[in-house]
């Protein structure tokens, strides 16, 4: 069963990466960066400030340690105990995986830390936020990072599927947690 998972994985994997063009690579490369997204962060930051003005240390806080705490579960932790080696440094897939700016990452993959941290921060900002609008822009942003991820040769598609699931996991627990330490306070946007 999982040796089937695994090919299946594979397949995937081979099939998105395989459907490159140079004009993909620059996009796919871009928004696989970090700093691009750095204006983006800035302008939840200072939503938060703005419009949550009790609440704001403890929100900015359950963000710093919602973001710590998702990137180093998933790159320090469960890469270490997992140890399933990127697609680009798997010696079965050498020679197949299309690599753009030489880029190869880290050895092991398992799980996405770009897929955990951006669908940490769509599923936390969502549920404090509360606009559909807005949760359908997050989950897309984290959801294309993530694809930008596969696309890039640097994990497998179950690599950043469970990624994504441990962020959202990780997301509603520290938001919960949250509302237990605002007693239970509803929290809704100063208008």
């Amino acid at each position: 069963m999982m040796e089937s998972l695994l090919h299946i994985d594979t397949q995937i994997l081979l099939f998105i990466n395989s459907h490159f063009n140079p004009f993909l690579d620059k996009i796919m490369w871009f928004v696989s960066l970090t700093w691009p997204w750095i204006p983006l962060y800035l302008i939840l930051i200072f939503i938060v400030v703005r419009n949550y003005t009790k609440e704001k240390w403890v929100l900015l806080l359950a963000l710093v340690i919602l973001i710590i705490g998702s990137d180093q579960l998933s790159s320090t932790v469960i890469k270490n105990l997992v140890c399933r080696l990127r697609p680009t440094h798997n010696p079965s897939l050498e020679g197949m995986i299309h690599i753009v700016n030489n880029y190869k990452g880290g050895f092991y993959g398992f799980v996405s830390s770009h897929a955990s941290n951006t669908f940490a921060l769509a599923t936390f900002t969502s549920f404090l936020f509360r606009n559909r609008i807005f949760s359908i822009c997050a989950f897309f942003w984290a959801s294309f990072i993530s694809y930008s991820r596969i696309y890039l040769g640097v994990h497998f598609p179950g690599d950043v599927a469970c990624g994504a699931l441990l962020g959202f996991v990780l997301a509603i627990s520290i938001f919960k947690i949250v509302t237990i330490i605002l007693k239970n306070k509803q929290l809704t946007v100063n208008r």
